[in-house]
Order: C-alpha cells, then sequence, then structure tokens
C-alpha cells in the first residue's frame, strides 16, 4: 500500500489578477494547500489566508515548481530571485518567448501557460507550450480546458482568442445589453438579461454535438424576427471582419512584447 503523494509546493514571482485567479482556484479545488505557496510581490497584497509572502523567496528547499507572473518587460530584473537549481518554471508571460526564458534562467525545465480568467472558477482555458514537465498537466486540471500547443508561433494564437477573448465577451455583453435598453427596457435589467443569455448560451453550445453556427440557425426560423436580427450580423461578414481586425490587433501587441522581452 503507497503513502499519500507528498503536499505540493509552488512559488510564485507576481501575483496580479490571473495569478491571483489562479491561486484561488488551485486552493479551492484542493491542489495546493495555502501554507505551502510563497507568493514574491513589490508590496503585500491581499491573499488567501495561510499564503506566505514577502520580497524574495525563503531560504528553504526549492518548491515543485515557481510560476512566473510579473511583467514581461521585468523579466531580466528578477533572475536573482530565482534559485539557481533545477526547478521547473511556469511561465504566465504574455510574449515572452521560450527561447528567451531559456537564455534567462538556464538549467531549468520551462513550460509557458496562458489562462484566461474564468480559470478562477474552473470554466476558463489554459494553452501550453514548452517541456512537458511531469504534473503540469495535473497542476493545470481544476482550471478548465488545457490544451498543449506544439507550435509556439501558434501559442501566440491561443493568447489572443483565449487569453484577450473574456474582454471582448464582455465588450459584447455590454452592448447586447445597452441595445436591450435602447429598446426600452431598465439598464440594469437588460444588463441581467444579457448575462444571463450569454452565459445559458455558452453552456449549451459546449455541451452540443453541433457548431455554434449550427445552433444559431436552430435559434432562427426562416423569416423570423432572430433571422432578420442575423441578417445585420452576417451583412457584409460584418461581424467576422471586426473580430479578425480585433484579435490581429491584440496580436501584433503580443509580438511586441516578445520583442521587448527579448531585449
Amino acid at each position: 500500500m503507497t503513502g499519500a503523494a507528498p503536499p505540493l509546493q509552488l512559488w510564485l514571482l507576481g501575483c496580479g489578477n490571473m495569478a491571483g485567479a489562479m491561486l484561488h482556484q488551485w486552493i479551492a479545488s484542493g491542489v495546493v494547500a495555502p501554507e505551502n505557496v510563497f507568493v514574491v510581490n513589490r508590496h503585500d497584497r491581499e491573499l488567501p489566508v495561510g499564503v506566505r509572502q514577502g520580497r524574495a523567496f525563503p531560504d528553504e528547499p526549492a518548491p515543485d515548481f515557481i510560476q512566473l507572473g510579473m511583467k514581461p518587460q521585468q523579466i531580466h530584473d528578477v533572475a536573482p530571485l530565482i534559485p539557481a537549481s533545477g526547478t521547473p518554471l511556469i511561465s504566465i508571460l504574455a510574449g515572452a518567448e521560450v527561447a528567451t526564458l531559456r537564455e534567462r534562467f538556464p538549467g531549468h525545465p520551462i513550460v509557458r501557460a496562458m489562462p484566461n480568467l474564468p480559470v478562477a472558477l474552473g470554466k476558463g482555458v489554459v494553452g501550453l507550450h514548452g517541456d512537458r514537465i511531469p504534473g503540469v498537466d495535473a497542476l493545470m486540471a481544476p482550471f478548465g480546458l488545457v490544451e498543449w500547443i506544439d507550435d509556439e508561433n501558434l501559442f501566440e494564437a491561443v493568447t489572443t482568442l483565449s487569453g484577450c477573448g473574456p474582454a471582448f465577451v464582455y465588450r459584447f455583453i455590454d452592448a447586447l445589453a445597452e441595445a436591450g435598453a435602447a429598446l426600452g427596457l431598465q439598464p440594469d435589467q437588460a444588463q441581467r438579461l444579457a448575462i444571463a443569455t450569454v452565459e445559458g448560451s455558452g453552456l449549451l453550445a459546449a455541451r452540443a454535438d453541433v457548431a455554434p453556427g449550427v445552433l444559431a440557425d436552430r435559434v432562427a426560423s426562416p423569416g423570423g424576427s432572430t433571422r432578420q436580427g442575423l441578417n445585420v450580423l452576417d451583412r457584409g461578414d460584418a461581424l467576422n471582419a471586426l473580430l479578425r481586425e480585433t484579435l490581429a490587433a491584440s496580436q501584433r501587441r503580443n509580438a511586441e512584447m516578445a520583442a521587448e522581452a527579448r531585449r
């Protein structure tokens, strides 16, 4: 009979909105115990009870993983904070390529991870690229959908689609609510309706055995009101063109940040 696995030790370098969302879900899911987490930040932050924090990592044996979550342009400044060991590094730094990370942190196994904010609810997306470090999949499993991307160029596409995507969905919700208010609904009621509509539609799309476009056609009866609305969205491929332009703008900025990290 084998004993239980030893508790996972995790150090975080930076704990902003994204890393904070990950930390809360790790603890809520029981993957990590608060007392086994140490966070380095420039200033103390409000963290889950039991999580330790400071300006430098403690003089203790290296943890199972160290996650890099500071600003990408700080990559060259934080190297002295990382223990000189083979501790696996998980980077959630947008634009910081594996080659750049290997150059700055030699001797460390490295995996890039791109989560999005819904990981806080276990309904997010995490793209992974780099070394297939044992234990990484289990560490990321509580967040939702986990996808390994072999081509790092395509990893940037995942960053743009899923990492930036929630912000674009939130804009759509606001726009849908504003359009409802323009029809006479009270703004707060229109917002509640828009949020619930997007939530339910997303869940149905995730569970359906057909593409979202097929679901849209099922809602839209020929000659009905939904079809008239879809005709506006489909006219001149306007919606698709707008989103292609939106994602392209985000991807250009990712490329700029990658260049900044290489300097």
